[in-house]
């Protein structure tokens, strides 16, 4: 049986204007179907520990859905069935994507976390749209949110 991801990219604008007050909320950016990351379980294993036969130590893992997980996200997780249908859900900031060691590998040496899902890979997009946001609006306030079936 396949494994899918599914999931959003979000960021919230406002904060580095107004820190962490309540006009500061996240916003649903970018679904993840539109940039069609596939669904490489070697990826999937060195980001956020699903499917990790391949023994990476993933960056984020079983985090769940953020608790101030924007309205947009919510509905659209809440549409593709939940968390009763949703497995290794997870959340990732761009200040954590941006701080990994993309040279770390897998358990046997061979793969490193560049070459599976570096920015010379189908996750290229995911990354570009993320550091974008990141420029506009700090990379602690852009996030990737991520469920698995």
């Amino acid at each position: 049986m396949s494994t899918d991801v599914s999931g959003m990219i979000e960021c919230r604008p406002l904060a580095r204007i107004f820190g962490d007050d309540e006009d500061a909320v996240w916003h649903a950016a970018l679904d993840l179907f539109l940039l069609n990351t596939g669904n490489a379980y070697d990826a999937f294993a060195c980001l956020f520990g699903v499917r990790n036969s391949f023994g990476f130590r993933p960056l984020s893992e079983d985090r769940g859905l953020p608790e101030d997980a924007s309205e947009g996200l919510r509905e659209t997780f809440s549409a593709w069935g939940g968390p009763q249908d949703a497995q290794g859900t997870t959340w990732i900031s761009w200040a954590e994507l941006a701080a990994a060691d993309w040279d770390g590998t897998d358990r046997s040496g061979t793969l490193s976390r560049s070459t599976v899902a570096g920015t010379g890979t189908h996750w290229a997009p995911v990354w570009d749209v993320m550091r974008t946001l990141a420029e506009l609006h700090g990379p602690e306030h852009v996030r990737l949110v991520v469920w698995f079936d």
